[in-house]
């Protein structure tokens, strides 16, 4: 494990994605200082890696916070006092992260954190929350099995994301054999652990999966892109599942066009490709390739039209590009809001015990929920990339779908929920009746 994360947090990415990073860490620090500096203010942390590996995907989240705050301070902030935002930078570094967590809830004294993109660095913090009894929202797709009572999951479960993808490819696209591909970390094992089984429930024969894993920043993707095209040749519709993170995607895809793998012959759904990934690059190998989000930039709704106009007025960008992540941090920021002022405090237990049941409309049309289990209710898209970086949506999900903490596809964790409302427990064996303790 020691070696997957030394992979994930060390891994280079290329000068251009250096520079992106820098260009937004320097107009984070340049334009989006704290709003306020006085004592009688409520203080929100935010936790995301403002240098390293993951700087280039977690500086706008750590923008689109400081970007909320400014908007809730227009409004007359909360309770009767304004937002302040307290910026740390725990550096793409998973001890660090544990760290910074824990100078903003004793030092800094936030009353809640935004914040963590990787599994790891969540699952490093998630001690510091639970001792410190503070409030953490998390707000990207990853492995579910997990449901804390301090975090708050605002992205999306396998559920919400993966196993539809796998739905709509059996379904639309006919597929047979697949292709599962992930980066080498617990969030591509463990959704791919679930798909295998989920695979399989559905008659699909070992023969027919093949599996790999590559370390972060992988760039010879030669020999396994022909071992995709050998795989793919055997007379049966075949698809990649990719849970290949970061800067590996751009070669990945570059190596399928150089062998004329085209979307249309095997297709690539990826869980980890968005609008933020694709700006600035070529993405003449990746058109009419897949992704699976619970949100588009693309979606054409009021609520969407206006958040991207206020968002690019605020970063002074009309470029700027908005993404599935910020969409998370705005629905479960404003979920935060109307817990506080449902209670009138900002108190943890207090604001812990009203989240659940809180709701918040989505950008993309409908209203999300906070389950008991502390995921919420999200619509589900599957985007086909155009060339201009953006998505065209190919299939939607009727209703909102709830997110589901526990795996139905895995043998341990089919007989759990997650309940902090009725059970006070974040992984309750339906079948026995009794509390695991931990909600990991």
């Amino acid at each position: 494990m020691l070696t997957r994360l030394t992979q994930e947090l060390t891994a280079p990415f290329s000068r251009r994605r250096w520079l992106a990073a820098a260009a937004g860490l320097a107009l984070g620090a340049a334009g989006f200082g704290p709003a306020m500096a006085a004592d009688d203010t409520i203080k929100i942390g935010v936790l995301h890696s403002l240098s390293g590996t993951m700087a280039i995907s977690e500086t706008t989240l750590k923008d689109t916070i400081l970007f909320l705050i400014d908007e809730q301070n227009k409004k007359g902030g909360v309770l009767g006092k304004k937002l302040e935002a307290v910026v740390v930078d725990p550096a793409s570094n998973w001890p660090l992260f544990a760290e910074k967590a824990r100078e903003l809830i004793t030092k800094n004294k936030v009353a809640v954190v935004f914040g963590c993109w990787t599994s790891v660095s969540r699952k490093s913090v998630l001690p510091v929350f639970k001792e410190l009894n503070s409030i953490l929202f998390y707000p990207v797709q990853y492995e579910g099995e997990e449901s804390e009572r301090n975090v708050f999951y605002t992205g999306a479960a396998p559920n919400q994301q993966a196993i539809p993808a796998v739905d709509y490819l059996m379904k639309e696209e006919k597929v047979k054999r697949w292709v599962l591909a992930g980066t080498d970390y617990v969030y591509p094992r463990t959704t791919n652990k679930i798909l295998e089984a989920y695979l399989k429930s559905k008659g699909v024969a070992q023969d027919d999966i093949m599996i790999n894993y590559t370390p972060f920043g992988h760039s010879d993707w030669q020999t396994i892109v022909a071992d995709i095209k050998k795989f793919g040749s055997a007379g049966k519709k075949t698809a990649v599942v990719s849970t290949i993170n970061g800067d590996a995607n751009v070669p990945f895809y570059k190596e399928l066009g150089n062998q004329g793998i085209k979307a249309k012959d095997i297709p690539v759904v990826a869980f980890s490709v968005g609008e933020e990934e694709l700006a600035g690059i070529d993405t003449k190998p990746l058109v009419g390739h897949l992704a699976a989000w619970n949100y588009f930039e693309s979606i054409k709704t009021p609520a969407n039209e206006k958040f991207i106009k206020d968002w690019q007025a605020y970063t002074k960008n009309p470029k700027r590009v908005t993404n599935d992540p910020m969409e998370a941090h705005v629905i479960g920021f404003n979920m935060w809001v109307k817990a506080v002022e449902k209670v009138k405090s900002t108190d943890a237990d207090k604001v812990i015990d009203a989240l659940p049941g809180t709701e918040a409309p989505n950008l993309t049309g409908g209203v999300s929920k906070m389950l008991p289990n502390h995921h919420i209710t999200k619509p589900v898209f599957i985007g086909e990339i155009k060339g201009d970086g953006q998505f065209s949506v190919v299939y939607k999900t009727k209703d909102l779908v709830p997110g589901d903490a526990w795996s139905k596809e895995l043998e341990g964790s089919k007989d759990l929920i997650g309940d902090w409302v009725g059970k006070k427990c974040g992984n309750f064996n339906v079948k026995t009746n009794k509390c695991l303790g931990s909600g990991t």
